[in-house]
């Protein structure tokens, strides 16, 4: 029990340094998020982050990955994982890791990162870290001071293939870049954008409706109806993305009680931050809206066929 509470704790102090960092960068933080997915939603300019922070990422698992994947494709923002260590052992600083797709850096890379405007340099990799090369420069400088492939070979101690491939772009570990650099007397080494990074994770599949409740499912039948698509959510505040060609709307479908009440108030700060609209489905309510939050009840959803109308609906009453 304890030791529950100690790992409690250095999370809960891992999340509020890394929300202090993102207040300091200038990004407009989310409040607490009571979700599983992700703890901190933060926008700066066009640059919309979606971060799950752990003391030990071994915790975080596929399915919380995937759901990750699938808020950073549809609200078009990118995922990262910050932590301490992993079985492994720690988090190294300025060094970029992979866990299901999705980068991991340490609370001392980001803060590099955004405080210091300093990226990371290394990856990890089976085999040990990697830097990026610049091939470009290697290349360049290599023809034009006539130094054969044998001889850059010999120096950085590898095979005349693997200079090769450097220049084709391939990576390099520690010791070679060291040397590399060392013999051309400037940086050969590229620093690394932990989001672009990040690019490279293929599609994720999408939850099937007979997962859920037969209010959802009839809620989700029939946004699918009137032509949105619906792409639910398991481990979030709100229940489903809900996407048209111009509209995207945070999903909320519930009862309304005391727990709406809350989810609301989180839905509607993620919102703002997101910039997205937001609405909660609910058997029947007397108010327009929860929190900021707009509501529609079942019967008001059963008679629209046009999407718009959720559109002007949710306009009209976030106002009201």
């Amino acid at each position: 029990m304890f030791s529950r509470q100690c790992c409690f704790v250095e999370r809960q102090t891992l999340i509020n340094g890394v929300r202090e960092t993102l207040a300091k960068s200038g990004f407009y933080v989310s409040g607490p998020c009571n979700a599983v997915s992700f703890d901190i939603i933060s926008r700066r300019d066009n640059t919309l982050l979606i971060i799950k922070v752990l003391t030990n990422v071994d915790a975080f698992s596929k399915p919380v990955a995937n759901e990750l994947k699938t808020l950073t494709k549809f609200l078009e923002a990118s995922p990262l994982l910050i932590g301490e260590k992993s079985g492994a052992g720690e988090i190294e600083d300025d060094v970029i890791y992979l866990r299901h797709g999705v980068p991991i850096i340490s609370k001392g890379t980001f803060d590099n990162l955004f405080l210091e405007g300093t990226p990371p340099l290394m990856y990890a990799s089976p085999g040990g870290f990697y830097l990026r090369l610049d091939t470009d420069m290697i290349r360049r400088v290599r023809e034009k001071k006539k130094i054969s492939l044998g001889t850059l070979a010999e120096i950085a101690g590898v095979s005349r293939r693997a200079i090769q491939m450097y220049e084709e772009g391939m990576s390099a570990m520690v010791d070679v870049a060291v040397r590399l650099e060392k013999f051309f007397d400037e940086p050969v080494v590229l620093p690394i954008d932990p989001f672009s990074y990040a690019s490279e994770t293929p599609d994720t599949e999408e939850m099937e409706f007979d997962m859920f409740e037969d209010f959802e499912k009839n809620v989700f039948a029939k946004l699918n109806e009137i032509g949105y698509r619906v792409v639910p959510i398991m481990r979030c505040p709100f229940n489903a993305l809900t996407k048209d060609k111009k509209t995207l709307i945070l999903t909320g479908i519930g009862r309304y009680d005391r727990l709406l009440l809350k989810k609301a108030e989180i839905v509607t700060n993620l919102s703002r931050v997101t910039e997205k609209h937001s609405v909660f489905f609910v058997e029947h309510s007397e108010k327009q809206n929860l929190e900021g939050t707009p509501l529609i009840s079942i019967s008001e959803l059963k008679k629209i066929n046009d999407p718009e109308k959720i559109v002007e609906l949710i306009l009209e009453r976030k106002k009201g």
